[in-house]
């Protein structure tokens, strides 16, 4: 099994128990305890657990999130393929809507160039990919920016997206089930979400799969509130069933 292989294991496992442990993940994953060690060192540099007498914790477990410079580092092949395949989720022309997030800024540098598209945005790193583009209308919607995401967020910006009506909101989530729907570690973040969600005709979610199957702090919207999920093969193939009964479409990437 190669490391990146053990980091994913560690890590849905980390967030599935809320806690790992050396000696176990040495027997799991059948390697020396040293090995386990050097792998959790490596996920606590980018910031996804934080190391304890025996073990690790995940950062959501202690209120952390990621910021974006560790979060583009985790899963970058997956977040290409689902950034590469929500491009058949847009419309001809017409209006839509980037919400933050690492797999969105990837759609956004992939637009198409032949195409007139109007683009809502909250996110300073969407703006920055989109604001040269000649067949780009770019709107940057204003408010306090959350350092850890770049995103705008307040009552301004949601006051701003009351405005709007796009053909399609691509939404960013840090969690996904079928008991509580989207939710983020932050309210305020969550509350721009569901207005972001209130402006789409349709709602298309990019979620790689460690985001299936967990919840945090912050409801956005329920399942029934989103049209497609487009994630990546990693996804547990029960979880893909469930979320579909739900009401979404889901695209495995």
């Amino acid at each position: 099994m190669y490391a990146q292989e053990r980091h994913q294991q560690i890590l849905l496992r980390a967030r599935a128990d809320g806690r790992v442990d050396v000696a176990h993940l040495a027997a799991e994953l059948d390697v020396t305890p040293e090995t386990v060690r050097r792998d959790l060192s490596a996920l606590e540099r980018l910031g996804l657990v934080r190391r304890v007498h025996g073990g690790a914790i995940p950062v959501e477990r202690l209120g952390f999130e990621p910021g974006i410079a560790d979060r583009e580092r985790m899963l970058a092949g997956e977040k290409e393929r689902i950034a590469k395949a929500a491009l058949d989720e847009l419309p001809d022309g017409g209006a839509i809507i980037l919400d933050a997030g690492t797999t969105t800024v990837r759609l956004a540098e992939m637009l198409p160039q032949d195409r007139e598209l109007t683009v809502v945005t909250h996110a300073l790193p969407v703006a920055i990919v989109l604001a040269t583009r000649p067949n780009i209308t770019l709107h940057v919607i204003g408010g306090t920016i959350r350092g850890r995401t770049l995103a705008a967020v307040g009552t301004w910006a949601e006051r701003a997206l009351a405005d709007v009506r796009v053909d399609t909101t691509f939404l960013g989530t840090n969690g996904l089930t079928v008991e509580n729907g989207l939710t983020t570690p932050d309210l305020a973040e969550a509350a721009v979400k569901r207005a972001l969600v209130a402006a789409g005709r349709r709602t298309v979610v990019l979620a790689d799969h460690t985001k299936v199957g967990r919840s945090d702090l912050a409801i956005v919207a329920p399942l029934s509130a989103v049209d497609t999920l487009v994630t990546d093969t990693g996804i547990n193939a029960e979880l893909a069933d469930e979320i579909e009964s739900a009401g979404p479409r889901v695209v495995r990437a």
